[in-house]
Order: structure tokens, then sequence, then C-alpha cells
């Protein structure tokens, strides 16, 4: 049996629990991010049901992926700072029961107003929950595995794009969107009991206040995490928002066809994660400007080779191994640049990256409104380019490490 130890955590001693139970630990997290992440972007796969059922267009749902974002902007750290001093466990566990209430709302709802107060519910949630939970590795497993700790923990970003759309767009199909939502908040109450069961007790050891980002705000390479964050994902969230109408309208593809497209980009978004994950720590540079280029690369082939199922296939898995490596990519960025403040970092990873998806989301819906699924392609392909010759031009005349590893 594993003995117990202490661990230090920002110079302050805390007891360690077993391997097993600190890894379990990790696990119930990583499955509190899936549902967030898999609730949050559920929309994209039900938006047409959606939208029909409400008589509001394609783009006027799109402000269900819209408004989370903007909340989670917000919540990351006003909620972060204001609970600074609340056990983490126990505030997890809280932001876990708001988006299991989410979830029920949206099922209930008579009008499309109420769906839209269910998706502020979420923000909120995902502002809190990331914040805390994206830096908690290295408070449940010895120092040694925080690596892989923190790469499970992510992962659950492209398994929600793998498991939870393509399995709640099936739902969708066979039982309407409503059933998606309340089999979705199930799953939630079920990970709240984990969360409570299996993660120990997390006094606060570092408050995390506003000045504190503040300051963070001035450092250039935190500006500049900042600035290739919101390209990527304006360029990503823009399009990929709205998949689905281009799926049906240019690719001419079933129900039962897009649901395969997406869960074969949500397995093309797993093996992205964890090579970003494994190459990351190296070649910063190389595996964001890549993963940029791969973006842009698809949206802006997929006006004319989506026209065929095939090309559309191949374009969506390659999209979403490009996409698997963004948030771990971006993340590290913002966790160099600001080493002494890990949550501060989350926070503001959380938060630029939540602004943007809902700035994208919006964008997108607007420009769906006005032209068609193409043309959102394009210019998300556009605005990729402008990720990738910004990352080339900072880092023109700088070459590698002498141990071959990039400095972000």
């Amino acid at each position: 049996m594993p003995i117990a130890t202490t661990a230090s955590v920002n110079g302050q001693l805390l007891p360690a629990r077993s391997s097993l139970m600190g890894w379990l630990a990790v696990v119930s997290v990583m499955l509190g991010i899936f549902a967030i992440v898999t609730t949050e972007i559920l929309p994209i796969g039900l938006l047409t049901s959606i939208g029909s059922s409400f008589t509001v267009s394609d783009g006027m749902a799109g402000l269900m992926m819209t408004m989370p974002g903007f909340l989670a902007a917000l919540a990351a750290p006003l909620v972060t700072a204001a609970t600074a001093r609340f056990d983490r466990r126990l505030m997890l566990c809280a932001f876990m029961l708001l988006l299991a209430l989410a979830n029920f709302l949206a099922a209930a709802a008579p009008d499309y107003s109420l769906v839209l107060i269910s998706r502020i519910m979420v923000g909120v949630t995902i502002g809190g929950f990331w914040s805390i939970g994206a830096g908690l590795a290295e408070r449940l497993v010895p120092p040694a595995s925080v690596g892989r700790a923190t790469a499970v923990i992510f992962s659950a970003v492209p398994l929600g794009s793998v498991l939870g759309v393509p399995t709640g767009t099936l739902i969708g199909d066979l039982a309407g969107w409503r059933t998606a939502f309340t089999v979705m908040g199930a799953l939630t109450v079920g990970v709240l009991v984990m969360l409570f069961l299996l993660v120990p007790p997390l006094p606060p050891v570092q408050a995390t206040r506003l000045g504190v980002l503040g300051g963070m705000l001035r450092g250039v390479n935190t500006r500049f995490a900042l600035l290739l964050t919101f390209l990527v994902v304006l360029a990503h969230f823009g399009t990929y928002t709205y998949v689905t109408p281009f799926l049906e309208q240019v690719t001419h593809a079933g129900g039962g066809l897009i649901t395969a497209f997406l869960l074969l980009y949500g397995a093309g978004g797993i093996l992205g994660n964890f090579l970003g994950g494994a190459w990351v720590a190296r070649y910063p540079r190389t595996v964001f400007g890549l993963a940029a280029g791969l973006i842009a690369a698809v949206t802006l082939l997929l006006p004319a080779l989506g026209r065929w199922d095939a090309g559309a296939l191949i374009l969506l898995i390659v999209w979403g191994i490009a996409y698997g490596a963004v948030p771990v990519a971006s993340q590290s960025w913002f966790s160099k640049a600001a080493p002494h403040a890990p949550e501060a970092a989350s926070v503001l990873f959380t938060a630029s990256f939540q602004a943007t998806f809902a700035m994208g989301a919006l964008v997108g819906g607007v420009v769906l409104d006005r032209t068609s699924p193409s043309t959102v392609m394009l210019l998300g392909g556009c605005t990729a380019v402008l990720m990738v010759l910004a990352i080339g031009a900072r880092f023109a005349e700088r070459l590698p490490d002498t141990d071959c590893r990039e400095r972000p």
C-alpha cells in the first residue's frame, strides 16, 4: 500500500495522499472538465434542431455558444478572486451543482430566453471551475507525475468532442435535443458525487487577487500569449461553431453522417492533445504555429473540398488533430509567462480563451446570417493565417536554445 507523505505547494506543507487516491482525484477533476466542455459545445451538434424548436435562425441559435464564453471570461477573474479563501474542493462541487441545474433548466425550457439563462449558468461554471481545476495537478499527485496528471486533466477537452458532442447529437437525433440535455444533467450529478468523495480538502494556499492579474498583463510574454490565443481561438470557434450548417448545406450530409464526422473529428482531437502535450514543453512555438497553420489550411480548403463527403471527412480529422493541441499549447504559454502564480495564469488562460470563444461564435453567427457557411470558413482561415504570421514575425530572428528547447 502506498504510504502518504507530505508535499509542498507554494512553500506550504500539505498532507499528500496515496498515489492511487491522488490519481482518482485527478480523474474526477478531468471528468468535471469533460462535463463542462461537453455542456458548453453540445449545442454545436444540436444547433439547427434547437433553433427550429424556437423558430430562431442559426445565427441567433449561436448565442448559446456566445453567452457562456463571455460570462466565463468575466467569471474567471471575479469568481476566483471572490472565492480565494474558500476550500477549492468545496468550490469545485458548487460549480458542478450549478452545471447540473443549468442542464436540467435547458432541457425543460419552454422558450428560448430560458435556454439562454441556462447558458449564463454554464458560463459562470466554466470560469470558476476551469480557473481552479486546471492548475490542481501539483496538489493531487507527486511532483514527478504532475506533467502526466496535467495532460490527463486537459484530455477532457478533446474527449468532450470525441464522446460528448457526437453522443449528444446522436441522442438528439433519436430522442430530441431536450433528452440530450437531461442525460448531460444526470452525468453531471454523477461527477459531482465523485468530486465530493474522491477529491481531498484543498484549502487555498495562495489567494489570487485582481491586482496580481493586472501585474501579469504588464508582461510582454503574457500579452503575446493573449494575442496568439485570441487569433487561433477566434479562427477556430468562428468556424467550428457552424460546422453543422456547413455539413448540411454544402456537403449535404445527413444527420447520421454528421454524427460520424464529429466523432472522427473528436478522435483526431484526442491524438492532437497528446501529441501537443508531449512536444509543447520542448517546441512551444512550433506546436502552436503548426496547429494554427493546419486550422488555416483546413478552413480555407473546406469550401472547395468539403463539397464531397471524403474531402470533408479528411479535413475534419486534420482539423481535430490541429485544434487538440491548442488548449495545452495556450495554457503552457501562460504558465511559462507566470511560473510564480499558477492559478493566476490559469485565470488569464480561461478568461482569454472563453472571451475569444464567445466572440468567434458571435462574429461567425453574424457572418453566417448575412452570407454563407463557406464564407464563414474562409474568414476563419484568414484569421488563423494572421496567427501564423504573428508567431513567425516574433521569432524570425530567434534561434532555439542550445539544448534544442524553444523559448516561448
